[in-house]
């Protein structure tokens, strides 16, 4: 029998923000399991079902829609995107934390979200550079792509940074280290929540 309920941290944050290197190294660290997805596209060579993605086909993706079995989806370029709620119930149950790296738009599903479970175990962080310049110096250093692709990185950053007011908290990035420490900290504290505590039923006292 876990002490407490998991929690969902749920993190969001512009192209160059360093929210999927956060959510990443805290699954590393096994602090938190990090939510594995479901999508239309197929595997690339070295992806594993399960583990990377599981892949479904159109006809199997649909109908978990048609069910209400995800949390939050969506089509990027053709090919369907979604967590399961059965794949972050199974393990916030159990008193493990789940983190899940997200854009708004799936984020304001999940709140959206009306089961119980998953709104008692929400935690949404928003995760942005300090200034519009250092997002573009950010985008710029990865040197990875033309300057065209940068500009429509950067707009649609910027686009996406205007809802960080709808977060419990927001971080403003520094170095990956302070980045980090901050980040699990947030993570630490929340475990400490009264209401998430299940009290045994021989000593009430003791979480």
């Amino acid at each position: 029998m876990p002490s407490r309920t998991g929690i969902l941290l749920l993190v969001s944050g512009p192209s160059g923000s360093g929210k999927t290197t956060l959510c990443r190294r805290l699954a590393d660290d096994q602090e938190a399991h990090y939510s594995t997805s479901c999508t239309t596209r197929p595997a690339r060579p070295g992806e594993v079902d399960g583990h990377d993605y599981f892949f479904l086909s159109r006809e199997a993706f649909d109908a978990k829609i048609a069910a209400g079995d995800f949390l939050e989806h969506a089509t990027v370029h053709g090919n369907s995107y979604g967590t399961l709620k059965s794949e972050v119930l199974q393990y916030i149950d159990r008193g493990i934390d789940v983190v899940m790296d997200i854009d708004v738009q799936g984020a304001a599903q999940v709140r959206a979200c009306t089961d119980p479970q998953i709104r008692n175990a929400l935690v949404d962080l928003f995760v942005m550079p300090a200034t519009d310049e250092e997002l573009a110096a950010r985008l710029t250093g990865r040197k990875t792509d033309s300057p065209e692709i940068i500009a429509l990185r950067l707009k649609n950053a910027i686009e996406e940074m205007a809802h960080w007011h709808k977060y419990q908290y927001r971080l403003i990035s520094a170095t990956r280290e302070e980045d980090y420490t901050r980040f699990r900290s947030l993570l630490i504290a929340e475990r400490l929540r009264v209401a998430r505590i299940i009290q045994s039923s021989t000593n009430p006292a003791q979480p």
